[in-house]
């Protein structure tokens, strides 16, 4: 007998019928996409009461290792906890046998408590703080990323794929190059159409700084949680999508030391109970609502690099003049800031937030970005005068943690991300960075033999 399949999935298989297998996944704290594929038996049962997926997924490094410091290994006996469909996830996938689907899933407790590893949960207890102010955020998200060639270089680093045009490996390019976008467009093509075959809102895409680096931004949305959920979907597009077409893709934040960093920025404005933006306004710095905001992000801004620069490349990109801010400063149409308003019509009139690198968590960032907002506009914050010029000469704010380790601490300790983001969610997020730091830095580099062992 048959299953009698109902709601999303009865839909979804009434139009693809040709579906055996669904592929079910979560995203760690370093997105990386950890899960099970399933066969059509277990459908049902997945729909209605999950799939058990350990708790230690979020206790993972960047390696897939367990770290044990976080209590979620052997000390909690490695339990499974139910994992749940997130509505409106479960999609076709296209770069695969018509045969197999993709769902996205959350995780939750056997007694049906969110779990409080799962980054969708902490930015939902964000969400429901505006919730609570009748505030609703729309989230629009840009990535940046590299095109690169399958071969790595002699030394093991990445390079530059053969032009598909003219077949030479570029080392540079021209910003917003159209020539650069013609030479990538059967790859920037397919991307499209898988997005679309997803429901992924993809809009623009242009040519960044960086031989083979493109930027795409998603629709603004308002629904934060689902903006994020598409834009992870995003980054699993463009790296299969990529590996069809005989390359790679990344969103390493620096994969070469002289070229653009990449990075990950969000634009949020504010809609009241009647759907207005609170944030509409001729002249920024008259805005309240919007002054409030600002205040409130950038008070904050120091105390969650952590989160948006997650890892040790991470902060290669943190350089003077390379459009990635070193300092808590807001702006009027000026990319050298790390909270900029960018230029447009009243009632489009928004916050970007340009801090953080393409490997960031987009739930994390965005609960950050929104919980430094809701802080500034409870507490009516004011922020510092509005910058002009140059954002990498004179006094431009607060200096931002450019090292890793310190950038840790400073999360580690801070009573701000506590309240809004979780007192356990903040032991498990350090505990697993620190780990990575000390795993990362015990190893001896090229480099430092090359520098230093021939002198000393």
């Amino acid at each position: 007998m048959q299953p009698s399949y109902t709601g999303e999935l009865a839909e979804f298989l009434r139009n693809h019928p040709a579906t055996r297998f669904v592929d079910v996944f979560l995203n760690d704290l370093n997105t990386v996409e950890r899960g099970k594929r399933i066969d059509r038996a277990s459908f049902e049962t997945l729909f209605a009461r999950g799939m058990p997926l350990p708790g230690s997924m979020f206790a993972a490094d960047v390696l897939g290792g367990t770290i044990q410091a976080t209590g979620l290994g052997f000390d909690d006996g490695d339990a499974d906890r139910p994992c749940l469909p997130i509505s409106g996830t479960l999609q076709p996938v296209p770069w695969l046998t018509e045969d197999v689907a993709q769902l996205q899933v959350t995780m939750h407790e056997l007694d049906g408590r969110p779990f409080f590893g799962d980054p969708r949960h902490v930015l939902t207890n964000v969400l429901n703080q505006f919730a609570a102010l009748e505030l609703t955020p729309v989230i629009a998200i840009e990535y940046e990323f590299y095109f690169v060639d399958c071969e790595r270089t002699a030394d093991g680093m990445p390079q530059p794929p053969r032009s598909p045009l003219t077949g030479r490996r570029e080392h540079k390019t021209q910003i917003n190059s159209m020539h650069d976008l013609d030479a990538y467009s059967q790859v920037l093509g397919e991307i499209d159409s898988v997005c679309r075959a997803q429901q992924v809102p993809a809009t623009t895409a242009l040519a960044e700084y960086g031989p083979g680096q493109y930027e795409v931004n998603l629709q603004h949305c308002a629904d934060a949680l689902r903006a994020c959920d598409e834009a992870l979907r995003f980054k699993r597009i463009v790296k299969a999508v990529a590996r069809r077409h005989g390359c790679d893709a990344t969103f390493l934040p620096k994969p070469y030391r002289d070229m653009a960093g990449s990075g990950l920025h969000v634009h949020v404005s504010l809609l009241d109970h009647a759907g207005r933006n609170i944030f509409a306004c001729d002249q920024p710095e008259q805005c309240a609502a919007l002054r409030h905001a600002i205040a409130g992000t950038l008070t904050t801004l120091a105390e969650g690099v952590a989160i948006a620069a997650p890892g040790p490349n991470s902060y290669r990109r943190f350089r003077p003049e390379a459009y990635v801010p070193l300092h808590a400063a807001w702006s009027i149409n000026n990319r050298g800031s790390a909270i900029r308003i960018p230029a447009s019509d009243a009632s489009n009139r928004r916050i970007e937030h340009r801090l953080a690198g393409a490997d960031a968590n987009p739930y994390l960032l965005v609960a950050w970005t929104l919980a430094g907002m809701h802080h500034g506009l409870s507490q009516r914050l004011e922020p510092p005068p509005v910058l002009a010029g140059n954002a990498y000469k004179g006094k431009a704010g607060e200096p931002l943690p450019t090292q890793w380790d310190t950038a840790i601490d400073r999360l580690a300790a801070s009573d701000f991300a506590r309240r809004y983001l979780g007192e356990q969610f903040v032991d498990l997020y350090c505990t697993v960075k620190r780990a990575e730091l000390a795993e990362f830095s015990s190893y001896v580099t090229p480099l430092e033999i090359d520098w230093y062992m021939g002198p000393l």
